[in-house]
């Protein structure tokens, strides 16, 4: 154990190994590269609707049980179902990275919103606002710690699925585990694996400090 650890260090603080095509830096930039892509695609799918069943109350059933579509989706079957009917593309990847993430932004846009107090949004309608000015100027200010937080969720396990990207053979850290299997390299594996761990981690903190720091004036 202590031999593979010390050959894990040896692999990821080599500088050969972080410069070329398929050194970790290339391979980390393609990793941000798709889950950073796949994620915004994701929020522009997820957040109006999210907004639009919250705002209106229709279609709560439907963001319900996105959250246990999410947990059940078969990420792997649906890459292979997609590139069957696609081909050879990042198509497949994109798909079934965008479907993962779709449902967490779902469903905390619509617990933000339904978490609005309804004497606020009474209030403001009192005041003569419109539907979409109580939207804008009161719900979604209200709900946005948790649409963050759902945007977070959605961006971490997209960076940890992505790796899924080196099965129809595309890059990423992803490549590092695939093809440290192919080769019964289990040092590549273990460093593909804490590579991504630590990109998932790093990205949570950097988010988790933004939404701290953008909601620091608010009170609990």
């Amino acid at each position: 154990m202590y031999e593979l650890f010390k050959n894990l260090g040896s692999w990821l603080t080599s500088g050969s190994q972080w410069t070329g095509t398929d050194g970790i830096a290339h391979r980390l930039a393609e990793h941000l590269q798709y889950s950073l892509l796949a994620t915004l695609v994701a929020a522009a799918i997820g957040l109006p609707l999210g907004l639009l069943i919250g705002h209106t109350g229709k279609g709560a059933f439907l963001a319900i049980n996105l959250a246990s579509f999410g947990r059940a989706l078969p990420t792997v079957g649906l890459v292979v179902l997609v590139f069957l009917a696609g081909g050879l593309s990042m198509l497949p990847v994109y798909v079934a990275l965008v479907a993962l993430a779709v449902p967490a932004i779902v469903t905390n846009t619509y617990a933000g919103m339904t978490a609005v107090d309804p004497d606020v949004k009474d209030a403001a309608r009192g005041q003569g606002m419109r539907g979409h000015q109580v939207l804008f100027q009161v719900e979604l200010p209200l709900a946005l710690p948790l649409i963050m937080t759902g945007l977070r969720l959605a961006l971490i396990q997209v960076v940890a699925t992505a790796t899924i990207a080196a099965y129809v053979s595309f890059g990423g850290l992803g490549r590092y585990v695939f093809d440290g299997l192919a080769q019964r390299d289990l040092v590549q594996v273990l460093g593909g694996a804490v590579l991504v761990a630590v990109v998932a981690v790093a990205l949570d903190l950097l988010l988790s400090g933004l939404q701290r720091f953008l909601f620091r004036h608010r009170t609990a």
